[in-house]
């Protein structure tokens, strides 16, 4: 391999101390602007790389934060990510972003990637199947501050970043029965996460508040696909009492379940009401238009980030066991308005 240019390699070359290499590369002030506009051209020329890493164990700081989502290929985490590298460019951090692709097995290893890469700060947003946060043990023994985000795991000694989930799902369920549906079908996650465990709660507190049936046959638990949203469609049709509202706790899974339904022979809104979740752009694409939740993703990605660059800076506390609630926004459309205004 060829060898690296080294701050010495440069000094020899121009006839200069390492020293004055050093300071004119660091942008010193104290260094001639002539003498410094030679040396870092002739760095450019050369090829010359920071040893940025060697830096970084000298200062016991990367400004680098680590962060690991479920999946990328999603429209709310590309708007959280989206927030994150806003606020992490302008405040001269990098972030280095893997993802866990709803296994906790690779979750686990992320954490020892990040871990291993030395990075300041650590955000996470849980799988699917995680169940403890015994493999963030290792960022708590050192010191090193770890926020979740959207996907929280109950546990003390750790703060996150997330919405209201419970009062989200009562409002969705609320407007259904407020459109005149006595039966409403919930589709949902994985309830170990909090955020499908919140929304089912909510849908409960409505569904008690308005003396409508308890029935866990209304309750269908899956992986919230496009393929969970056909099953779902199925499903409804072949139950004995058919319900007349649904609400999916994702908009990928409703707008297939929307199609399905047609397919199968249904109006929507007019059989069966449909409310979905998260404002992603499909919502807007499917006819009728979906009812959704908004869910601030870039906005849950801009404030995580600035709590843990404020903490590491000094100037705030990250509190353990404290979360931070941002509002979200239930948003109506056509495919859930059986009722005309005035009605």
């Amino acid at each position: 391999m060829e060898k690296e240019i080294t701050i010495y390699d440069i000094a020899k070359i121009l006839g200069l101390s390492p020293a004055t290499v050093s300071r004119a590369l660091n942008d010193h002030p104290a260094i001639n602007i002539n003498t410094k506009t030679s040396i870092v051209t002739k760095a450019s020329e050369l090829g010359y790389r920071s040893n940025t890493f060697a830096s970084n164990l000298r200062k016991r700081k990367t400004n680098t934060l680590g962060v690991i989502v479920p999946r990328l290929n999603s429209n709310f985490m590309s708007a959280v990510l989206a927030g994150m590298e806003e606020v992490a460019n302008e405040a001269g951090y990098n972030l280095i972003i893997s993802q866990s692709l709803e296994s906790v097995k690779k979750e686990i290893a992320n954490a020892r990637t990040m871990f291993n890469s030395m990075v300041d700060g650590l955000l996470a947003s849980v799988a699917y199947d995680t169940d403890d946060a015994g493999h963030f043990e290792s960022f708590v023994a050192k010191g090193i501050p770890v926020i979740f985000f959207d996907r929280i795991i109950g546990d003390a000694r750790f703060s996150g970043v997330t919405i209201d989930n419970v009062k989200a799902g009562y409002e969705v369920t609320r407007h259904l029965v407020g459109q005149g549906c006595s039966r409403i079908l919930h589709v949902t996650g994985n309830l170990k996460r909090n955020v499908y465990a919140g929304r089912m709660e909510g849908y409960k507190k409505a569904i008690a508040e308005f003396d409508l049936p308890q029935d866990e046959s209304l309750i269908l638990v899956t992986d919230l696909g496009q393929e969970a949203g056909k099953a779902a469609a199925q499903y409804l049709h072949t139950l004995p009492a058919r319900p007349d509202g649904i609400f999916l706790a994702s908009d990928v899974c409703a707008v297939s379940c929307i199609q399905a339904l047609k397919e199968i022979g249904y109006v929507v809104p007019g059989d069966v009401a449909v409310a979905g979740f998260n404002n992603d752009p499909v919502s807007q694409v499917i006819e009728p238009n979906l009812t959704t939740v908004h869910y601030p993703g870039d906005q849950i990605g801009q404030v995580a980030v600035k709590t843990m660059i404020n903490h590491l800076n000094g100037h705030s506390s990250i509190h353990p066991a404290s979360s931070i609630i941002l509002d979200s926004e239930l948003i109506i459309r056509g495919s859930s308005l059986r009722k005309k205004k005035g009605n």
